[in-house]
Order: structure tokens, then C-alpha cells, then sequence
């Protein structure tokens, strides 16, 4: 794991890592990312699924693992989340946010 997705890690005990990738496997991915990239389509449901539920799944449907990677690390960047976990086409977000509504929230729901 490159340094990019160790940011939720070095702001997150490892108690609240394994708390969120417990809740993350139970959840079914929100956005799906193709053969378009990260288009500004994309990146506008990214940003209100992490609005809305602050912890998603995100399922990427590109052939090459180094171009995945790639991906999630621009991803992660661009909405300013951190990588929870990344399970073969499946990344795992996270972003806090303190004015979500806790019946959307699958943190507050869960927590």
C-alpha cells in the first residue's frame, strides 16, 4: 500500500480501522468506476455518497492493476478520502462528516 492510501491509517487507530472494514463488509458498492475513469460525473456521486454515508464502497472496472491503483490513489485525492481497504475491483472509502444525517450514515447507523 502506497503512502497516498495509508492516510486514513495515520489519522485512524487500528481498533476504528478494523470497526470500519467490519461495516464495509456488509455494504454493496454506491459508484462503479469504468472504462470512462473518473469522469466529473463520477466524481460528483463519489463526493455525495461520502456526504450522505461517509463510509462506501466503490467498485473499479478497469483490466490492469497498476491502472486501478492508480485510480483509487487519484480518487482518494481528489474528494480528500482516505482508503479504508482495497479488495481485488473493490476500495473501501472513507470521509467524516460531522453534519451527515444519521439515518443515511453508515457509521452513526453502526457505531
Amino acid at each position: 500500500m502506497s503512502n497516498e492510501h495509508t492516510k486514513v491509517a495515520q489519522n485512524v487507530s487500528n481498533a476504528e480501522l478494523r470497526q470500519y472494514r467490519a461495516i464495509a463488509h456488509k455494504l454493496n458498492p454506491v459508484v462503479r468506476v469504468g472504462g470512462n475513469g473518473l469522469s466529473p460525473s463520477v466524481l460528483q456521486e463519489v463526493n455525495r455518497a461520502l456526504d450522505d454515508h461517509e463510509l462506501i464502497k466503490i467498485k473499479i472496472a478497469v483490466g490492469d492493476r497498476e491502472l486501478r491503483d492508480s485510480l483509487v490513489t487519484q480518487l482518494c485525492a481528489t474528494v480528500s478520502a482516505g482508503l479504508v481497504q482495497r479488495i481485488g475491483n473493490t476500495a473501501t472509502l472513507l470521509r467524516r462528516n460531522p453534519q451527515s444525517d444519521p439515518r443515511k450514515s453508515n457509521l452513526q447507523r453502526h457505531v
